[in-house]
């Protein structure tokens, strides 16, 4: 049986918990983040080892960015995952403030 790639995942948004997840089974892939100053601060993104290289971390940041600038809102990635993937594709960068 071949495990869930990303495209067998559904990335949901939970504003109450300030997180982006993605459940594959029993595992889940999370991309926190917190509204400071009105700007979406990215704090933390992991993905357990059992999911890892299938493309869940982009999926998961992308969709972030994407509700980022949904709400109009300007990004800060003190996430390194998520500064690099900002850093890969430049039809972010005009997010960062």
């Amino acid at each position: 049986m071949n495990s869930p790639g990303p495209d067998d995942v559904t990335v949901s948004h939970d504003p109450s918990a300030s997180r982006f997840e993605a459940v594959a089974g029993a595992h889940r892939a999370v991309a926190d983040y917190v509204i400071r100053d009105g700007r979406m601060v990215f704090t933390h993104t992991f993905v357990p080892p059992e999911l890892r290289g299938r493309g869940l971390a982009e999926k998961l940041v992308r969709t972030g960015l994407e509700q980022a600038r949904a709400d109009r809102r300007k990004v800060v990635p003190e996430c390194s995952y998520v500064a690099a993937f900002i850093e890969r594709h430049r039809e972010f960068q005009d997010l960062l403030g």
